[in-house]
């Protein structure tokens, strides 16, 4: 590993750690005592649900964390937003864009290698076009491989393109 590829993953891990867990840390005890130094110590009516620092944190604590876990888990399995940020990260991340077409690819290969064999194994002899089908298969598959690079944009067009043809299989169903 280079010293420049070693300073950045650092900074990464810095970053990482920073956001999550301390500056995380420090803003809800910020959040805690602003809240309770500024606004319920002046108001007289949350002072009597509030009668200490402490009891507060405990309260917000007991409601917050639960409600907080039902937030974060609506995010992740109920709303669209998360759905924008997987996209997001595909359509960003190249690494990421690869490991999906090349999962989408190897299981198009097997599924056609395992109908080879069953044919195969049955006694039958494959056609012509069937042979013709799985040279131009390859050659396809030996051009996405030739052409794609991390920069460019080849993953994520074939990816649209497999989307496409399975939504227009869908609709013909």
């Amino acid at each position: 590993m280079t010293k420049e590829r070693f300073f950045f993953r650092m900074w990464y891990y810095f970053r990482n750690g920073w956001s999550t867990y301390f500056a995380f840390i420090l803003a809800a005890i910020n959040t805690l005592t602003v809240t309770y130094y500024l606004a319920i110590e002046r108001i007289p009516i949350l002072q009597i649900i509030f009668p200490s620092f402490v009891q507060y944190v405990v309260i917000i604590t007991a409601i917050g964390i639960p409600l907080l876990v039902i937030i974060g888990y609506a995010h992740f399995k109920k709303t669209k937003a998360r759905r924008a940020e997987v996209d997001v990260n595909f359509e960003t991340d190249p690494y990421r864009r690869r490991f999906i077409v090349n999962t989408e690819l190897t299981l198009e290969l097997n599924f056609r290698m395992i109908e080879i064999l069953l044919k195969i194994s049955s006694g039958e002899n494959m056609s012509e076009e069937e042979k013709q089908e799985i040279k131009s298969y390859k050659e396809k598959l030996a051009k996405h491989v030739e052409s794609r690079t991390f920069n460019n944009q080849k993953d994520y067009e074939l990816i649209k393109k497999i989307d496409k043809s399975r939504l227009k299989e869908k609709q013909l169903d």
